[in-house]
């Protein structure tokens, strides 16, 4: 398997120029670890199995279990109401809004970044410098006063604005800021070295810039193109290695107990598709009632990210790439494998 697995995606790399790093392994067996393109073009410096990645909407699982820790702990139930956990003025949203809706993408409220009727993320720049955008908190002008989207509970609708909602409620629960939060209470637990929640104009070493390839053939970094710092919603930074940590963390209920793991991973809303489905943060694919995968995955401009956990088989494969488009690629390439 390990040599077919190689194979793969060594041709649709070439296929599509993937600029990144993947990693799959059953347990403790490494079946693949490849790196391909470059962290910084104009340096010539490429990637690498410890180069950081950007992983864009990959974060909205961190954000879930920190939010599942707190009501480990006592500070915050999944029926707590946006009003009682956190102190600040909606004038238009619904006062039902729970954090389990929160947490499914089924509250109904409107979204900074509404990909039903938006395409290019860049275009919130135009009015909204994104080096302002540095705390959860300057997030709340684009769509704290707007009115509900939907109905609580009404359908199943992507939502970012109700991660950074929960990302403030873990600062308010927690008094932390929510970078810190997540570094204490996640990154250190799982051993996730590596990782952060780092600034575009601060970045750390081994980190990838993201790239966007433009019509004539020349490309741009996507500096300008995402908010200065991730939070709850997206933005964090990881290595390959690290992503599989966090998989084998929370599966070993090393950062929840084996009650609140299994909270978080359970199907609760269908999606668009009828075998897709969502938990907390996670999105599970189901045939019947078996679960073939859970998984998580990012998009913005200069950033592609996909990583699943496969428990009948028990495989983890992280994609990281540090361009808009390729993950996908090689993730459909690596299960056409490892489900013959």
């Amino acid at each position: 398997m390990k040599s077919n697995i190689l194979n793969r995606i060594t041709n649709i790399q070439e296929k599509v120029e993937f600029s990144g790093s993947t990693l799959v392994k059953k347990n403790s067996d490494i079946l693949a670890e490849t790196s391909y393109g470059y962290a910084n073009r104009s340096e010539q410096i490429k990637n690498s199995m410890h180069t950081r990645y950007g992983i864009a909407s990959g974060c909205k699982l961190l954000t879930s279990i920190a939010i599942c820790q707190l009501v480990e702990n006592g500070k915050l139930s999944f029926d707590t109401k946006l009003v009682d956990c956190l102190d600040v003025h909606f004038p238009h949203f619904d006062m039902g809004i729970t954090i389990h809706h929160l947490l499914t993408h089924t509250s109904g409220i409107p979204d900074y970044f509404d990909e039903e009727v938006m395409d290019d993320f860049e275009e919130l720049w135009v009015k909204n410098p994104m080096y302002l955008l540095r705390t959860l908190e300057d997030f709340l002008p684009l769509f704290q006063n707007q009115p509900m989207k939907l109905k609580v509970e009404e359908r199943f609708h992507y939502n970012n604005a109700g991660y950074i909602l929960l990302g403030l409620i873990v600062e308010q629960a927690s008094k932390l800021a929510f970078s810190e939060y997540v570094k204490e209470n996640i990154f250190i637990k799982a051993d996730m070295d590596d990782s952060g929640y780092f600034e575009f104009d601060s970045l750390p070493k081994h980190t990838a810039l993201g790239y966007i390839e433009r019509p004539d053939g020349k490309w741009k970094t996507n500096i300008y193109s995402l908010p200065v710092k991730g939070g709850a919603d997206g933005g964090a930074f990881v290595t390959v290695d690290d992503m599989a940590k966090l998989w084998d963390s929370l599966l070993n209920n090393q950062l929840l107990n084996e009650e609140h793991t299994k909270k978080l991973l359970t199907p609760y809303v269908q999606t668009d598709d009828k075998h897709s489905f969502y938990g907390y943060g996670v999105w599970i694919e189901k045939n019947d009632e078996e679960i073939l995968k859970f998984h998580i995955m990012g998009y913005d401009p200069g950033v592609s990210f996909h990583a699943a956990f496969y428990p009948k088989i028990s495989i983890i494969t992280v994609i990281c790439s540090n361009k808009s488009e390729g993950a996908f690629d090689i993730m459909r390439e690596i299960e056409e494998e490892i489900s013959m």
